[in-house]
């Protein structure tokens, strides 16, 4: 059980690039305990080395482990199920799956009354402090610098533009006092005109093996400001979704949390 030294943990896609990565980190935190890894059947004899029950029953696991929190980065339609067997049995969820559909966030969201939920894009530091700071630029700066973001994410990356992004951009329109899905711009092609004032374009590029780069753009009179936050490995990601663990198994469920809360 999750206590005040240490706190229990479950990984889903333990097989995974980013699941692998937790279950690597979770093992060498001494203020976590991993109590199961969960992954596809036909792929369970590739986890049998891990000192922790391996499964591909969630359900199962959950009625052995009571607030132990699970930790997932998988698909949406996935996330869905698992925040539905989450809130039947009363454990919290870290949920850094991107690509959620607004009536799949609904679910998400109603979960978070019943049981602790975090949902964040990006588990990063940094970029969660991004969200703080460009909201104060894009105040600062005025309605006469334009807004524009790109990122970049490696070949395999299935959505686009990435969650990152989209967080980043929805927080500078909304400084602007903008609706972001009115004044979003995620491409251009052929003659379209002169550039609106109201627009904020965001650019989704895919190659190599690149972890994630995001760009926010201001561009005014004479002068450009471009601020970059680039992740170096997934490690920056996981750890982030581990610290949030420890930080959601000691809440209650009251709102979706997000990383910011944490910091």
């Amino acid at each position: 059980m999750a206590n005040d030294l240490i706190t229990d943990v479950i990984i889903m896609g333990g097989c995974g690039r980013m699941g692998g990565t937790l279950v690597r980190l979770a093992q060498n935190d001494p203020e976590l305990a991993l109590k199961a890894v969960i992954e596809r059947k036909d792929r369970l004899d590739e986890l049998e080395s891990l000192d922790c029950l391996v499964s591909d029953d969630l359900d199962a696991v959950l009625a052995q482990y009571p607030r132990a929190v699970v930790v997932e980065f998988t698909s949406p339609e996935a996330t869905v199920e698992h925040v539905g067997i989450c809130k039947r049995h009363g454990n919290p969820i870290v949920i850094g799956t991107t690509g959620l559909k607004p009536d799949q966030l609904a679910i998400v969201n109603e979960a978070a009354t019943r049981v602790p939920v975090l949902l964040a894009p990006n588990m990063s530091v940094g970029v969660n402090v991004l969200l703080k700071v460009l909201p104060m630029l894009v105040q600062m700066l005025g309605p006469a610098y334009d807004m524009e973001m790109m990122e970049i994410h490696h070949s395999r990356k299935k959505d686009a533009p990435s969650g990152t992004a989209l967080k980043l951009a929805e927080c500078m329109a909304q400084a602007r006092g903008w609706n972001y899905d009115e004044v979003k711009k995620h491409a251009r092609d052929g003659i379209i005109g002169e550039r609106g004032e109201k627009e904020l374009g965001v650019v989704a590029l895919r190659g190599g093996d690149v972890v994630g780069d995001h760009t926010a753009y201001f561009f005014g009179p004479g002068e450009r400001i471009e601020i970059t936050h680039r992740a170096h490995s997934r490690e920056n990601f996981a750890q982030g979704a581990l610290r949030a663990a420890k930080w959601l198994a000691k809440r209650e469920p009251e709102r979706l949390f997000n990383i910011g809360d944490t910091l």
